[in-house]
Parts: structure tokens; sequence; C-alpha cells
């Protein structure tokens, strides 16, 4: 049976925020007041305004004010804030929000999927001020285990730092992902697991989208091509299913095993949106482990579609602009050197990069014709690249030399 719940409350602070409903009295609107919030289509307007939260429900999202949802959020123990890696919009909302947050529940951390466990003792050296922003991101191996643009995250890095807020290396080596991937969890040895243990069976719509995934990555980056490509093998699907699993079960217990050091503090986790969208990641395995009272929260950029979204994806959408037609051009790639080139740690699906067909792994040793020095280079090369050229790029596959050509949108006129 289901509480008579106001229309503007998550479906997930449901499960948690009862007492905010003892009051619903003061939350009804009085004489004069609207009675029917503004119908979806015009909440997904590309003239909406930004900077508005919305409330996903069965029917039709509805704004929500962002006092009422900070304040649920705050009142949690884990928070977590879903991210395009690449936008820098999110990252702008992210900090936003950790402040927000943070002024409301100064008793707070900072979870990272940047960082792998290993790399602890170099987050706490920098929150306690020993280390300037260089070392930092040397000490860090920011371009190996991480590689995308650092200044899109240092200001959060700089706001834990400031305020000598906890910094949680949540992730695992990527190459322990990938083994679990490749053989499976029981046959990679215990030692050889970092400490993660078995995860929760996943749910079976997140069973569903990572098959969807699965299946769109067998493809050159082409959308077609990649909706008409066969079945992903049920072996190979496991497997997959089985390595994003774990890589959500181990930022889950690092969370978790923060909770039970302080159970008083409130850990905001800073993640890649897939990590967080319908609670089917990372917060199913912190339920599994205890963790009750988890937000989840996401951007959404104004004119698209949110005719049909489903309660269940987030606790609250903020409407953030689309990239601006004069913003500096991404390819959407996480990069590492490499002594050949720059070596592909990430591939952001639907970015440029996907569409030209790049994938992850792939290395890069020659662009525009010449060839490839650091990660910076590429970067800045992409930053200088006019709308609607094309930059050609070299790449080597599984020993296999490519030619791939990156095609940049034509400028608005």
């Amino acid at each position: 049976m289901r509480l008579p719940l106001l229309p503007s409350v998550p479906s997930s602070a449901r499960r948690w925020l009862l007492p905010a409903l003892l009051v619903p009295m003061l939350m009804l609107p009085g004489p004069g007041a609207a009675a029917e919030p503004p119908p979806a289509a015009a909440l997904c307007a590309p003239d909406q305004p930004p900077g508005q939260w919305l409330a996903p429900t069965a029917a039709a999202p509805r704004l929500l004010p962002a006092a009422e949802l900070l304040g649920w959020m705050a009142e949690a123990q884990a928070v977590l804030l879903g991210e395009r890696h690449d936008s820098a919009e999110d990252h702008r909302w992210q900090l936003q929000v950790l402040a927000q947050l943070h002024a409301r529940r100064p008793a707070l951390a900072l979870g990272l999927e940047m960082f792998p466990r290993r790399l602890q003792p170099v987050l706490d050296d920098w929150v306690a001020g020993r280390l300037s922003e260089a070392e930092f991101l040397r000490r860090s191996e920011w371009d190996q285990v991480w590689g995308f643009d650092a200044r899109l995250y240092l200001p959060l890095f700089h706001f834990a730092r400031m305020n000598r807020l906890p910094m949680l290396a949540l992730n695992v080596e990527r190459g322990v992902v990938a083994q679990v991937g490749r053989r499976g969890f029981d046959a990679l040895a215990e030692t050889a697991r970092e400490g993660v243990g078995r995860p929760a069976a996943p749910p079976p719509a997140y069973r569903q989208m990572l098959a969807q995934v699965l299946q769109s990555h067998a493809g050159p980056g082409d959308a077609a091509e990649a909706s008409s490509a066969p079945a992903p093998d049920p072996q190979a699907l496991e497997r997959f299913i089985g390595a994003q699993a774990f890589w959500d079960r181990a930022m889950a217990e690092v969370i978790a095993a923060q909770l039970a050091r302080e159970p008083a503090r409130l850990v905001v986790g800073i993640l890649g949106g897939g990590h967080v969208r319908d609670g089917h990641g990372v917060a199913h395995q912190l339920r599994d482990l205890g963790v009750q009272r988890i937000g989840a929260l996401l951007t959404w950029e104004r004119g698209e579609s949110c005719q049909a979204l489903g309660e269940t994806l987030a606790d609250g959408l903020y409407l953030i602009d689309p990239p601006r037609d004069d913003a500096p051009p991404r390819l959407g790639i996480a990069m590492a050197p490499d002594a050949q080139g720059v070596r592909l740690s990430a591939v952001t699906p639907g970015s440029l990069a996907a569409a030209a067909g790049l994938r992850e792994g792939d290395l890069i040793t020659e662009a525009a014709g010449r060839p490839l020095r650091s990660p910076d280079a590429l970067r800045a090369l992409v930053q200088r690249q006019p709308p609607g050229t094309w930059l050609p790029l070299t790449v080597q596959r599984e020993g296999v030399v490519r030619d791939v050509v990156v095609r940049f949108a034509a400028a608005l006129q």
C-alpha cells in the first residue's frame, strides 16, 4: 500500500523522508495559488530557464523547490552526484550542490570515482595542505588513472581542501575491473580483487541496460549500425555485467566503510551518471551493504525531451544549458600518455570520438598528419579546430593501423 504522498516528493526519497510529511498542510497551495504545475512539455522546452530542479514522477516531471530537495539530501547517509566526465556544466553543478550540502551538513566527505584505492594517501596529503596542485596531479597519476581534463575537477578538489573535507578514493585499478570482465569474479584470485567482496546480483532492469550498452559498443560508433548489430554473446554479456557490478561494489564498499567509521558524516559521491541512474549501480550495492538513506541527483539539458522520464531515474534533475555553440570542442575522451602517442582510457558514449569510431584502448599516434606527443597536444589541437572541419587521426588498435576522421559540427547561423 502506498501513502498518499505529495506529487513533488521523489520516489526514492519516500522510503526515508517520512518525517517531512508530518506537516503536509504547510506544503499545499494556498488560496489563489496555481493548482496544476506546468506541463512536462513546458519544463522541457529550450526556453525554460536553467537552474531549476525537476522531480521525475510516473506521469510527468514537476518543478521541485531547491530548498526542499537539498534539505532532504542533507538528511541522507550518501548522496550520489552523477556526471558526464567531460561536461564543464556538470562539474559546475556538482560544486554548487556540494557547497549547499556542506552548508547544511558540515560533517561531509567527498567520494571520488577518479582515484583507485591505492592513492588514498595522496588524497590525504592534498587535503592536509602538504601538496601543491602540480604535485597532487603528478602523485595522483591523473593522466594515467583518469585522463579527463583536470581543470574540470580541480574546483571540487580545492573546495575539499579549503574546508578540510576527507576525500575518498572510491575506485580500484582499471585492470582489475577488466580482468573480472574477461574471466569473471570467481576466476580472479582473492588477493587480486583489492579487497572487493562479491557484488549483489544486479537488478533485471540494470542487466537490460548493460546489454544495450554492450551491443552499442559492438558497432563502430554509428548509431544505425550499432542498433542492427547482433546480440552479444551470452557469456560475454554475463562477464560484462559482472564487471560493472564489481565496479559498483568497489565504490559502494568505500562509502559504506566511511559511514561505518563516522555514521554522522554525509558522503557525497562524484560518479559517472551510469553508476547513479535509476538506483541500479552504486546505490543498489550500498543497500546490500546496509546503507538505506541514499540520494541520487543528475543534470538534464534544457530542451532535451523529458516526456518519458521514469520516476526512478533520480531524486532530482537539475536543468542545465546545453553546450554552447562557441564553446571549445571536446572529443569526449580520457587520455593517458604513451611512448608512441596517446592512449584512450575512456570514450564517452554519444561523443565526437564515439561517432568517429574511437574506442577505449586505442592508441592515437598521429593527429592532422603529425606525430602526437602528449594528451595536452591533442587537447590543444582539438580546441583550435574550427567548426565544420575534419581532424584525421592515425590509430593503432590490436596491432592494426587505422585512419579515423573526427567530424566537427558546423557553427549554427
